[in-house]
């Protein structure tokens, strides 16, 4: 009875209702949508690379490391032998590795020096493999192959000529012309760094410096395409490694070996432990984030206090009606509570709805624009947290009503009997 009278008193009242209901779907779909992104962007994060056991480079800091190899932002103090790289590639305990060279760029994007193992064995997220839209690897030495976004902005196809630069500025007057690569593939996006960048054969990156030193062409000494066909292109050094082992308990015996090198001494990092530090540093964004959804629910819940408070004022008449037919003060002041109540349950199940609509539809375009990888699922636990907290405050916001509703059917009772 109470919740049929509830539910005939919101529909009596359904212009100004609407708006509130509006408002609080707005908030819990703000709110919830935020701490989604908040909790996938965490772990994507820390899935920037998935299934490698080390990353090994030059001896440097951890975090600096991780920052040149797989975010590719800054530049190694030095590089690593390519003698301790053969000697890590032929360790028993080692399955497969990942050789990554830096130092050039095309367009103010990054272009690495890799193998073929790259797109066999790098992971990603949740141990997802990377795929092509368009072509295949490395099938000639000046192949290259395209991260999404790269391919996006720049508009290549499989096939186009790229010409690269020396250095990883936006502009560079130091490209290598001489020996342009032609695209093999491009890269579907995975909203890690790999979509931001160029890959080629560290043959290939060998090549076009032929006859470079220190960063400058010497006259005279420029090669053609066909002459470097012809020559041994082994690298010298590369940047960084990434390691698959072949049983995780050999992982930190190996890194104690790595970093405790005296010749040509080396660092070895946990991939996980040095995200976890990055994030320290890195998550304040995602607080921030919070607290604006956060002040948007309130301001959403505020709206619906206003609105109750000027209904009970307009609705002496209707109490005054409610106390003629013997309903109890208590009464009146549940009825408002249950229609705040009623009002909260809509507006969280709105903002669900909402939400899950909103992922479906922004899916791909947050990936493909933004490099946001989101999973449409279940609602998380803090996110049913969040739910019971805005049901609470929708609660709590119509205590103040109810209580003025209370205390006019209490006066209309005194002014009865008078």
């Amino acid at each position: 009875m109470l919740i049929r009278l509830a539910w005939n008193s919101l529909q009596s009242r359904r212009t100004s209702v609407l708006l509130t209901l509006f408002t609080i779907t707005l908030s819990t779909a703000l709110l919830l949508g935020v701490q989604q992104i908040r909790e996938q962007s965490r772990q994507n994060f820390m899935a920037t690379v998935a299934g490698t056991d080390l990353i090994v480079g030059a001896r440097s800091g951890p975090v600096q490391l991780l920052l040149y190899s797989l975010f590719h932002i800054g530049s190694a103090t030095s590089n690593m032998d390519w003698s301790s790289y053969e000697s890590l590639t032929n360790d028993a305990r080692v399955e497969w590795t990942i050789p990554l060279s830096l130092g050039d760029s095309h367009r103010g994007y990054r272009v690495i020096g890799t193998h073929n193992s790259l797109f066999q064995h790098y992971r990603f997220a949740d141990q997802q493999a990377l795929a092509f839209t368009a072509g295949g690897p490395f099938d000639d030495l000046f192949s290259i192959v395209i991260g999404a976004e790269v391919a996006r902005k720049l508009g290549y196809q499989p096939g186009d000529p790229v010409i690269i630069a020396h250095g990883s500025g936006n502009t560079s007057f130091m490209k290598h012309t001489q020996m342009p690569f032609s695209v093999s593939g491009i890269l579907a996006p995975t909203g890690t760094p790999l979509d931001r960048t160029l890959m080629v054969s560290l043959e290939g990156l060998e090549a076009v410096h032929l006859g470079w030193r220190a960063g400058v062409p010497l006259p005279g000494l420029q090669i053609s395409p066909e002459r470097a066909r012809q020559r041994d292109l082994t690298p010298t050094e590369v940047t960084a490694v990434l390691v698959g082992l072949k049983s995780r308990l050999n992982t930190f015996h190996l890194q104690r070996e790595l970093n405790n090198r005296r010749e040509a001494p080396l660092t070895a990092i946990l991939p996980g432990v040095a995200l976890q530090e990055l994030w320290q540093l890195v998550g304040v964004a995602e607080k921030a984030l919070l607290a604006v959804s956060a002040a948007a629910l309130l301001i959403g819940m505020t709206g619906m206090l206003a609105v109750f408070l000027a209904a009970t004022q307009q609705r002496r008449h209707e109490i005054a009606v409610l106390r003629a037919l013997g309903c109890p003060p208590c009464r009146v002041a549940q009825l408002l509570m249950l229609e705040c109540l009623m009002l909260s349950l809509g507006g969280v199940l709105g903002g669900i709805l909402l939400l899950q609509a909103g992922m479906a539809l922004l899916q791909q375009p947050l990936l493909e624009q933004f490099g946001l990888l989101l999973y449409l699922g279940m609602l998380s636990p803090t996110q049913w947290q969040l739910c019971a907290v805005i049901l609470t405050l929708g609660l709590a916001s119509g205590l103040i009503p109810a209580l003025l509703a209370w205390r006019m059917a209490s006066a209309s009772r005194l002014i009865r009997r008078y």
